[in-house]
């Protein structure tokens, strides 16, 4: 799209939000300077941005019928199939719709972005066909990933799989209600504030909320760079380490793994050997009117307590902070969104890493076209960020 020179009264507003006074004849001048810079922009359309090859073959893919999706936890069925073995070899695994799929509709759970086909692959899709998994489609998210509970994707409410009609936790709901079910082996979900960790203990499967960096987030739609995790979910705890081991790893492409944490043989820490594990249990996490509920707080103690009588040492530790961790969360996540969301087109700049150019494109297109279809939590939030 060609960038359209700025209007004297658009150049002095400008001026204005920097506490600039400039005068006619500078308004002028700097006027013709900018219009003169802007014919980069317009070669720069004309350019093909760098996309990965796509490795593996597959067709588009079909919306699922109602019969083959009764909890609507499914967006999209495809049946894309990996290398002939490997450690995923014969496992059938949902991708949280938030994350590119070549070839395959991807909406992130917004009307505004419906008819969106992403060209590559985000790395962990990459890794998962590399590895041998089936990639079974894409799984339902709530709008835009923000929300916690799973009735905000405007593709519908995903059900919980133990009793349809309550919440199956989000924003990663889909892939929650999918592993529970049985529908597939393993999932992928992202998780800025719980978004895997929700939906993995309201279905009651298990879920990891990786150490930051350690899974690349290349080519999948983010909520706050310094936020941003994707992770594994399963229903046992060796598959969440199966599917850990997959994922991950620098891929060279994501600025957030910059001097992160490297790999490791998850699986071999699975021994069931827990004698000299020390446990801290927060004691400002109990007891919190509207954080924390009484029955929850008693089957968390005695889960931990249940440690002692394996070998392993429980203790009550206190962190005042942790109370106000919600309001950090907070600060960083709605001015971060606004930014990311607003000015960058969800994509960010100025790093060293890959750009999802035509992810950046349709979103920026979906706000300029269907922004009124973007749901009203990411509009108080960009609205909040923004103020």
């Amino acid at each position: 799209m060609p960038v359209r020179p700025p209007s004297r009264a658009e150049l002095e507003a400008i001026a204005v939000r920097h506490g600039w006074q400039l005068r006619d004849h500078e308004l002028a001048l700097f006027g013709d300077r900018v219009a003169a810079g802007l014919g980069s922009y317009a070669r720069l359309d004309e350019l093909d941005a760098p996309v990965r090859p796509i490795r593996y073959p597959r067709t588009p893919g079909r919306r699922p019928t109602p019969e083959e999706n009764p909890l609507g936890a499914w967006y999209w069925r495809c049946d894309i199939r990996g290398a002939a073995a490997g450690l995923l070899a014969g496992r059938t695994v949902a991708i949280k719709d938030n994350t590119c799929v070549a070839g395959v509709p991807m909406a992130i759970g917004t009307k505004a972005l419906e008819g969106y086909v992403p060209d590559e692959d985000a790395t962990i899709v990459t890794r998962i066909l590399d590895a041998g998994g089936t990639i079974a489609g894409k799984a339902v998210c709530e709008s835009m990933s923000h929300g916690g509970g799973s009735h905000t994707s405007d593709m519908g409410a995903v059900h919980n799989p133990h009793d349809a009609g309550r919440s199956a936790g989000g924003s990663s709901s889909g892939s929650g209600a999918l592993v529970a079910s049985g529908a597939v082996d393993l999932a992928t979900g992202g998780d800025q504030g719980g978004s895997v960790r929700l939906p993995a203990s309201w279905c009651g499967i298990y879920g990891l909320k990786p150490s930051y960096g350690l899974v690349p987030y290349t080519g999948i739609f983010p909520i706050e760079f310094t936020l941003d995790h994707v992770g594994p979910l399963a229903r046992t705890v060796a598959d969440v380490a199966l599917l850990l081991e997959v994922l991950a790893g620098p891929d060279g492409l994501d600025p957030r793994q910059a001097g992160g944490p490297l790999p490791a043989p998850y699986r071999a820490a699975l021994t069931g050997d827990v004698r000299g594990l020390r446990l801290g249990i927060v004691s400002e996490g109990f007891g919190w009117a509207g954080y924390s509920e009484d029955d929850v707080d008693a089957c968390v103690r005695d889960a931990a307590h249940a440690f002692e009588r394996l070998g392993s040492s429980v203790t009550e530790v206190s962190i005042p902070w942790h109370r106000d961790g919600i309001h950090l969360w907070n600060a960083i996540a709605t001015e971060g969104v606004a930014q990311a969301m607003g000015a960058w087109n969800g994509m960010g700049t100025n790093w060293k890493g890959h750009y999802s150019a035509g992810l950046a494109e349709a979103f920026a297109q979906a706000q300029l076209a269907r922004g009124n279809d973007l749901s009203d939590v990411f509009k108080i939030n960009v609205l909040a960020g923004e103020h």
